[in-house]
Parts: C-alpha cells; sequence; structure tokens
C-alpha cells in the first residue's frame, strides 16, 4: 500500500491556521493591554496596527479579579512554560527564540508532510502559538501572560491564548500517538 503525499490545499490549510493562531495569539494580547489594561490606568491605549508597528513600553503588574477561580494579570514571562528559567539576562529571550523558530521548522515539515488531517492541524496549532510566543519575545523581550486560574489558594503559572493552542496540540499528538495511530506493517 502507497501512502500519497498531502494535497496543496491541505498545506494552504495548515499555514493558514498557523498565521489565523498566531494572529489570534497577538489580537488577544493587545485587546488586554490595550482595551482592558491601559485604559484602567488612565493611559492612551494604541490601536492593534500601532501597536503591532510600535512595540509600547510594558506594563506592571496588574491584576482584576474576574470570578472567585479566575483573574486577568499582567506577567511578562522572560523564561519558558510556566515562569521556568526567567533568569537568562538579555541573551536568554534570544536563545529561547532561536530554539522555538528551530522546533517551530522541524515541525512545518512534518505537518507538511502528514496524511494525518487531524495531526497536521495540531502541528498547526502548536507552530501558531510558538510563532506568536516568539513575536512577543522579539517586540518586547518576554512574553505576554494574562490568564490566571486558582482555587484553593493555589495559583497555575499565567498563561495566554497561545500557550493553550501549544498544550492543545501536543496533548492531541500524544493521545493520537497512544491510542489511534495504526501500526505500520513491515
Amino acid at each position: 500500500m502507497t501512502r500519497e503525499a498531502p494535497t496543496a490545499s491541505r498545506k494552504v490549510f495548515y499555514l493558514a491556521l498557523v498565521f489565523f493562531i498566531a494572529i489570534a495569539d497577538q489580537l488577544s494580547k493587545w485587546f488586554i493591554t490595550e482595551m482592558v489594561y491601559r485604559p484602567r490606568m488612565k493611559m492612551q491605549p494604541q490601536g492593534f496596527i500601532d501597536w503591532i508597528m510600535n512595540a509600547p513600553e510594558r506594563l506592571g503588574p496588574i491584576r482584576i479579579e474576574i470570578t472567585s477561580f479566575y483573574n486577568l494579570v499582567m506577567v511578562w514571562n522572560e523564561g519558558v512554560s510556566f515562569g521556568m528559567m526567567n533568569s537568562m539576562g538579555d541573551i536568554g529571550p534570544l536563545i529561547l527564540m532561536g530554539i522555538a523558530l528551530v522546533v517551530s521548522l522541524i515541525l512545518m515539515v512534518w505537518m507538511l508532510g502528514t496524511q494525518d488531517r487531524a495531526k497536521g492541524a495540531a502541528f498547526a496549532l502548536i507552530i501558531g502559538g510558538a510563532i506568536g510566543n516568539v513575536i512577543d519575545r522579539a517586540r518586547f523581550g518576554g512574553v505576554i501572560d494574562f490568564i490566571d486560574l486558582h482555587a484553593f489558594g493555589y495559583h497555575w503559572p499565567a498563561f495566554n491564548i497561545a500557550d493553550c493552542t501549544i498544550v492543545v496540540g501536543i496533548v492531541f499528538i500524544i493521545v493520537h500517538a497512544l491510542f489511534f495511530e495504526k501500526e505500520s506493517s513491515s
């Protein structure tokens, strides 16, 4: 049995999904910083295009209680997931951007070569999220995190939309590999 290559339209779909996720992540970060936080701080918000073209000054810590288990916060993550490796100095963002871009390129090759639509979409989720966070590192030297979930006195580390898409993509690929991939016959 021969395996057929993914169609050009499927590859375009995957690339469009990567682009959509990166833009959605940036829109969410713009909305929170410019439409929610800055007005509360009596500061003039920027429009999305201005915000993208001219990185504004970094905002300080902010916390807005939404529910008993959810806050909006302003956290600058200069490390990797959940704030690990936050003390890498000025070179840290460059190293993390390089790693994220190399991993994204490797995943892009897999994404564009996979026949499995769901797995291709999962790769797109990961790549789009990684690119969203790379954009923050390039613009601000750290990633904007704003979602704060907590219960019983314990807080999950703050995260953002890009982090969510990365986690969902990774979980899907793991579950898919463990339970749904057919064994290849040799």
